[in-house]
């Protein structure tokens, strides 16, 4: 029901995110999507990929400071309301989103987040009949 997301540190110099992004292109590994994070010193990249597991290992033999982390993905009909809509449900179980991104696949917008509930964010899923993403679908899109 989850999915593997990258957390790379990126200090805010140039020159440090086309690093990462070279690496994960030498190995081959497909974007899925990216966002960052950022502060004045430094930022965070999030990276949702195919083979996950493979690019962190990628980025670690590089030097790099990476970490992976499970999120949520769920998909969305693209209108208006939905994504207000389905945080509302996570909301009103008393669960926090601690970061949230969107991006579009095949017509439907895809909702990533984490949550400070990991568990209860299942089951709410689950009660609500979600449609979520997980590794496996995640595969096919690369």
């Amino acid at each position: 029901m989850t999915i593997h997301q990258l957390s790379v540190f990126l200090e805010n110099t140039a020159g440090t995110l086309v690093q990462v992004l070279q690496e994960l292109k030498k190995a081959k590994v497909q974007l899925v999507a990216i966002t960052i994070a950022d502060t004045a010193e430094y930022g965070i990249l999030r990276i949702v990929c195919a083979e996950p597991l493979r690019a962190c290992e990628v980025l670690k033999a590089a030097g790099i400071a990476v970490a992976i982390s499970d999120v949520f993905a769920l998909k969305l009909d693209n209108e208006p309301g939905c994504a207000a809509d389905v945080i509302e449900l996570f909301s009103q179980a008393g669960i926090s989103i601690a970061y949230v991104y969107t991006f579009l696949y095949g017509g439907k917008g895809i909702l990533v987040f984490r949550t400070d509930n990991t568990e209860l964010a299942r089951e709410t899923i689950i009660k609500n009949n979600l449609p979520f993403i997980d590794e496996d679908a995640l595969a096919e899109w690369a």
